[in-house]
């Protein structure tokens, strides 16, 4: 008796289920040596996904562990997750970010060249370089849904993404050749085209690893990377224009995307050997930990990623996201705030209104970004802390408004600089959140959230279009006049504001079918009652 009462909770449980395991483990060994490698998929995915209770999942019936998970006590079961967690954190998120702070950097470094002689030496008109601006993000759009479907569909990440990057890495080091306008906006076209695989793909990579009550956190975490890209892009860029121009015979601009190209590419060979894939198949995991990835998040939201991948096609994920008036209510959201971040698009141009050089300008557009790091993350995780979105996304929102207003209404260098000092931390902050709202709020079927996901974020991103026509050059000797695109910024911000209060509303109406038990699509397979029973509930 002793012995037994000194074993922790489950103990013996956990022992017999794994001495099940291990047999069924030879079973499956002997099975492939013979052969039917097929049959043991199979097995594999029927055994993971067989429910205890018939009437898992959509039936509407109680939700049931897997046989491992069962057998964890509480106690267990909150440290096994809380030592998983850490651990797919240190895999996974130091190198998404180290992804995007070069797909950002790739993607923004023409406006930094700007400033180093591309217009000049390519005889660039002040509409022709706003058009090779604007031309990646058609690219851009054209490809974030097809390829977002894609990656639900072949479940591969960690070969999908880092592919891209290379893809990519090559298009942004070859800009460097270019020798007309027609060139430089073919590169560009490609660039975008490419690139749109990667942040809506990370989006959803990362609502396939983390609950709705991480995301917030672990989505400011992904988007750091561009802030930190934007703080330091400019550095990098001041000091290989300062010290490489007519290196062997080119000028510092072409050396820019050749240095950033060849470092893009290097990264992405790293990243096929340490991301994982999707929790179902990550080998560095014990079956303790694969079988605990998978239930919390079918815990969370009632319905598995993996069977409902399966079951749904590219089109029919794309169906139900474009009926659902979440979608288009969180579209114009995303739409009005990136359109309100289009002045970090021209941040240089912004910057150098203040009268300074071309590398104190480029060394002046750091501060606001790594003020908006700081800010992104204590906001993001105050919001996962809390449960809470309206609030974190709208306050923020509030201070760009603000920012915006003092940028437009004076000349003076102090109060403009504040200004800029705020805008990218008002915009980027609520950014984050408002992201993260899109899978807290169409959280399934998978096939769902990943079309929801690429085709807001490329309608989202059109707004930089024909924002890319709003900051012209002026004359030489003259500072531009911000006064309409910063005006515009102002209006879209509000805008953002509106439609917060919208989704919101439909959010809080929702919530309160579900107390009810009433039926309610994308909630826990909109089963009645299910929904009450599992305290699931669309995060306000």
């Amino acid at each position: 008796m002793a012995s037994s009462s000194s074993e922790p909770p489950g103990a013996r449980e956990r022992e017999s289920i794994l001495a099940r395991g291990s047999s069924e483990s030879h079973n499956y060994g002997t099975m492939a040596a013979e052969g039917d490698t097929k049959d043991v998929i199979e097995r594999v995915s029927d055994d993971l996904q067989k429910p205890t209770d018939p009437g898992h999942g959509s039936s509407g019936h109680k939700l049931e562990p897997p046989p491992l998970v069962a057998a964890m006590s509480q106690e267990y079961r909150l440290e096994l997750e809380k030592s998983m967690r850490r651990k797919v954190d240190t895999r996974l998120l130091p190198m998404i970010i180290l992804m995007y702070i070069m797909n950002y950097l790739d993607r923004n470094n023409i406006a930094a060249v700007r400033l180093a002689g591309l217009q000049d030496e390519l005889n660039l008109s002040s509409v022709q370089y706003q058009t090779t601006v604007s031309i990646l993000f058609v690219g851009y759009i054209l490809m974030q849904i097809p390829s977002n479907l894609f990656l639900n569909k072949t479940g591969k990440p960690a070969l999908y993404l880092p592919i891209c990057m290379i893809v990519w890495g090559i298009i942004s080091g070859a800009t460097a050749a270019c020798q007309n306008f027609a060139g430089l906006v073919a590169c560009r076209f490609f660039l975008g085209f490419v690139e749109a695989a990667y942040f809506p793909g990370c989006l959803f990579y990362l609502s396939s690893w983390y609950t709705r009550k991480e995301l917030g956190f672990r989505t400011a975490v992904l988007y750091s990377g561009s802030l930190v890209s934007g703080a330091f892009g400019g550095l990098i860029t001041a000091g290989i224009t300062s010290n490489m121009d007519y290196t062997k015979g080119l000028r510092a601009w072409r050396w820019v995307f050749i240095i950033e190209g060849v470092i893009t590419v290097i990264i992405a060979i790293f990243a096929f050997w340490i991301l994982p894939n999707f929790p179902r198949t990550t080998s560095w995991l014990s079956e303790e930990e694969r079988q605990l990835a998978v239930y919390r998040l079918q815990e969370d939201v009632g319905e598995d990623d993996w069977t409902s991948s399966e079951s749904q096609t590219f089109f029919h994920g794309l169906k139900l996201a474009l009926i659902d008036v979440k979608t288009w209510v969180l579209t114009i959201l995303l739409l009005s705030i990136v359109s309100s971040a289009s002045v970090t698009n021209f941040f240089p141009t912004v910057v150098k209104t203040l009268g300074y050089g071309n590398v104190e300008t480029l060394l002046l557009t750091a501060p606001p970004y790594v003020l908006a790091v700081i800010t992104t993350f204590v906001n993001a995780w105050h919001a996962d802390r809390t449960g809470e979105r309206f609030f974190h996304i709208v306050l923020p929102l509030c201070v760009g408004v603000a920012a915006f207003i003092l940028a437009a209404a004076t000349s003076s260098t102090a109060p403009r600089y504040v200004a800029m000092m705020l805008m990218v931390p008002g915009v980027y902050t609520g950014y984050v959140v408002a992201l993260a709202w899109i899978s807290n709020s169409l959280p399934r079927p998978a096939a769902k959230r990943a079309a929801a996901l690429a085709f807001i974020n490329a309608v989202s991103n059109t707004s930089s279009i024909y924002a890319s026509y709003m900051y012209p050059q002026p004359p030489s000797g003259q500072q531009p006049d911000l006064t309409v695109p910063l005006s515009v910024d102002c209006a879209t911000a509000a805008l953002a504001i509106i439609m917060t209060a919208i989704m919101r509303i439909i959010l809080t109406r929702l919530n309160k079918k579900l107390d009810r038990g009433d039926h309610v699509e994308g909630a826990i397979n909109a089963v009645p009652g299910v929904a009450q029973e599992h305290g699931f509930r669309f995060l306000v």
